[in-house]
């Protein structure tokens, strides 16, 4: 790696999606890098683009749910005497499309082992190399989904409170011994996750969606502002963010089922309201309250969320 460049970055989950757009955002600021991802081919094209931006790239192609891939992944990213002194913790994957009876098994075991296992498990070899210098910068890759029951989804919006948690425990840990720790919540991104998930035929598959680019930026500057944890994109789902995260849990189950639940499945009311669309509307309106106050001091309130 070029010795003027600036400090090095380990970014799982970078063949798509956020991962590439938070690559694109190191490469642009400087850094070299080193990028995971499980497609090979979508790894090769993502690092020719990097290094147009001026970057030195190495890539490794590696399932993050199996335990000795975690391990070789780890043993080549810190090959040749590379040091990581910042990771980005972004590989992840969604499941939905079905309750609970219908998801498949084996796929929400896989998605526990990829979203919160070897998070656990990459996370404990890169920290370990980082407390030895005394130094290093950790983002992980959360959701706003960390912030409610899931209903349609309940494994994957455990797996990112898991995260979420996970991550405010190391950053108090580690804040004395010269390692920050952040994550940052996107919410509805326009990525290829709801397809992958199962979830296209979804309000929240089908409805409009934030630029994951958008999304990368506010992630980086969390990130680069030491900020335990933020809300990214646009400026609704962040006051979303905001504003569902001062409902009580049931309330929030209930706004998360109105995002979630398979189209076929939602009953059509002929003479009143379901209770999902009461929550979506409680929601909403508290939404556009706290839009409407905030017009008046709108840079502040950008500025805290």
């Amino acid at each position: 790696m070029a010795q003027d460049r600036k400090p090095l970055a380990l970014i799982t989950g970078v063949s798509s999606g956020i991962g590439l757009e938070l690559a694109r955002i190191f490469a642009r600021e400087g850094h070299d890098l080193v990028i995971g991802g499980q497609d090979e081919a979508k790894l090769t094209e993502a690092a020719a683009q990097l290094r147009a931006a001026g970057a030195d790239v190495v890539t490794i192609a590696a399932d993050l749910s199996r335990a000795e891939e975690v391990e070789r992944f780890h043993r080549e990213a810190t090959g040749d005497g590379r040091r990581i002194e910042i990771f980005c913790a972004n590989a992840g994957v969604g499941m939905g499309g079905g309750d609970f009876t219908q998801t498949d098994l084996n796929g929400e075991l896989r998605l526990i082992d990829l979203n919160v296992r070897s998070q656990v498990h990459l996370t404990k070899l890169v920290l370990a190399d980082m407390a030895g210098r005394g130094a290093g910068k950790i983002l992980f890759t959360g959701s706003i989904a960390s912030f409610m029951p899931g209903p349609f989804e309940s494994v994957y919006s455990a797996s990112k409170a898991f995260v979420h948690s996970f991550a405010e425990g190391l950053r108090n840990e580690w804040a004395d011994r010269g390692i920050t720790v952040s994550v940052f919540m996107p919410g509805p991104t326009d990525t290829n996750f709801f397809h992958r998930a199962g979830m296209d035929d979804t309000p929240a598959g089908e409805g409009k969606k934030d630029d994951p680019a958008q999304v990368a930026a506010q992630a980086y500057k969390t990130l680069t502002g030491n900020r335990h944890h933020a809300f990214t994109g646009s400026l609704k789902t962040r006051l979303q963010g905001k504003v569902t995260g001062a409902l009580p849990q049931p309330l929030r189950a209930s706004v998360h089922r109105g995002m979630t639940e398979p189209n076929d499945r939602r009953p059509v009311k002929q003479a009143g309201v379901g209770k999902a669309a009461i929550a979506g509307g409680v929601a909403l309106a508290a939404v556009g309250v706290a839009a409407a106050v905030g017009i008046s001091r709108r840079n502040r309130i950008v500025e805290e969320i």
